[in-house]
């Protein structure tokens, strides 16, 4: 039980009060007075911006409760704190370690604070146990989506109003943007959560199935990737990193397209030269089935094991304050997360400015339909996704066929998963 090592300790004191003379009992109480409360610690490896947004966030919670959490930096090989803000590409280890944390639902409860969370289907892959209890908050989670520059779009002679629904519309506007003169008309963030994870469940082919193996080496993301081959030689296409760097060059106005996360757009808000537009993941209309959902994805709490009662207690009800109302709106504007009720779906669309709305329009419209998701994202777990980015620049960089590239991948980081000890377990409580 949870919270058996605190109880059992407020037992022996007691016995110990009830056992000693009245003048001697009152010496513990003496000591007792002296001792510092534990303070609830969130550990995180934020941006500094985003640290400070999140202490602004702390202090608010502290203005309405009175109860305090102190932040830390979440460290490799650190004991977990009282709450953990886990980013997707450290998900792998949290999932192959459940001795280390506490379901939430079994906090909350403990706690006595209320959990009624109705959470969306595609939230909840990777946050919720067999039988469909939260092990861990969803708090910033997101998919890709289409950003573009409205500016760019008028300068090539297109409608702005009208993005591109398919990769194959999106390489005539490509075409366009190019002789318009830019240099990147389109370019990309996390190539192998876009490119590999969702194209692949756009497709309706996942790029990691049900028993963990990966297969995105299929027909349609041999396509894919040999697509983006072609448009990279014809300079419709740019890669500048694995992570969000392509992301810097659109928000400075150099690239006219890009395709991320929708969170992304909190940070294109204030970019220069850039009217945002922001429209649903293409994909490929030759695929038979049609358009499937895209995946949903992001950092995630999680409860450290091994805490005081009283840590918990503040814990709970801090959890309690994300998910109102007013406070999802809050992570919608300034960090993009999804909102996680429908009620705070609605207050989201209600009080967002255009882009923030855009935004949440595209990111669940393409998130709509049903999809056979596993809940394991191959850009979850590092080894594997280093392999995919470094075979997919192999393709783009003209020195490997998209087929003979994948098998590759593919073949290397099952090898990889077969070993890890994620694969070993199919729920992580």
């Amino acid at each position: 039980m949870l919270l058996r090592p605190a109880l059992l300790a407020a037992s022996i004191s007691l016995a110990l009060a009830f056992a000693l003379p009245a003048q001697a009992a009152k010496a513990p109480a003496k000591a007792a007075s002296k001792a510092v409360p534990s303070e609830p610690t969130l550990a995180h490896n934020l941006s500094e911006d985003n640290a400070a947004r999140l202490a602004e966030l702390i202090s608010r919670f502290h203005a309405e409760t009175g109860q305090t959490i102190k932040l830390v930096r979440l460290e490799k090989g650190d004991k977990p704190a009282t709450l953990n803000l886990i980013s997707r590409y450290q998900m792998s280890d949290t999932l192959s370690q459940p001795k280390d944390f506490v379901p939430l639902h079994s906090m909350m409860q403990k706690a006595g604070e209320k959990l009624s969370l109705s959470l969306p289907e595609v939230l909840r892959p990777g946050v919720t146990d067999s039988r469909g209890k939260l092990v861990a908050l969803p708090i910033l989670y997101s998919t890709p989506v289409l950003f573009y520059n409205k500016n760019a779009m008028r300068k090539a002679g297109l409608d702005p109003e009208t993005p591109p629904k398919t990769w194959f519309e999106m390489q005539g506007v490509l075409d366009k943007l190019q002789a318009a003169g830019y240099d990147c008309p389109y370019s990309s963030s996390w190539p192998s959560w876009v490119h590999l994870d969702n194209v692949s469940a756009v497709s309706g082919t996942p790029a990691i199935d049900s028993k963990g193996n990966l297969k995105f080496n299929a027909l349609p993301q041999v396509k894919h990737v040999a697509m983006m081959a072609t448009w990279t030689k014809a300079r419709y296409f740019r890669l500048y990193g694995h992570t969000d760097e392509a992301s810097q060059q659109f928000r400075n106005g150099q690239c006219a397209m890009l395709t991320t996360d929708s969170r992304e757009y909190a940070s294109f808000q204030d970019a220069r030269g850039v009217e945002l537009g922001v429209a649903p993941l293409p994909y490929h209309d030759d695929v038979f089935g049609g358009r499937r959902p895209s995946l949903a994805n992001g950092p995630s709490l999680w409860v450290g094991a091994g805490k005081p009662a009283a840590e918990y207690k503040v814990a709970a009800k801090f959890v309690s304050f994300l998910l109102s109302p007013k406070i999802q709106v809050e992570l919608v504007r300034h960090y993009g997360g999804l909102p996680l009720t429908e009620a705070a779906r609605k207050a989201a669309s209600s009080e967002l400015l255009q882009d923030g709305r855009q935004m949440l329009e595209a990111a669940y419209a393409s998130l709509q339909g049903k999809a056979e998701d596993t809940g394991i994202r191959l850009a979850n777990i590092d080894r594997a996704r280093l392999i995919a980015d470094e075979e997919l620049d192999a393709v783009w960089n003209d020195k490997k066929p998209a087929k003979a590239a994948l098998d590759t991948a593919v073949s290397r980081g099952n090898a990889v998963l077969a070993t890890h000890p994620l694969m070993k377990k199919s729920q992580p409580f």
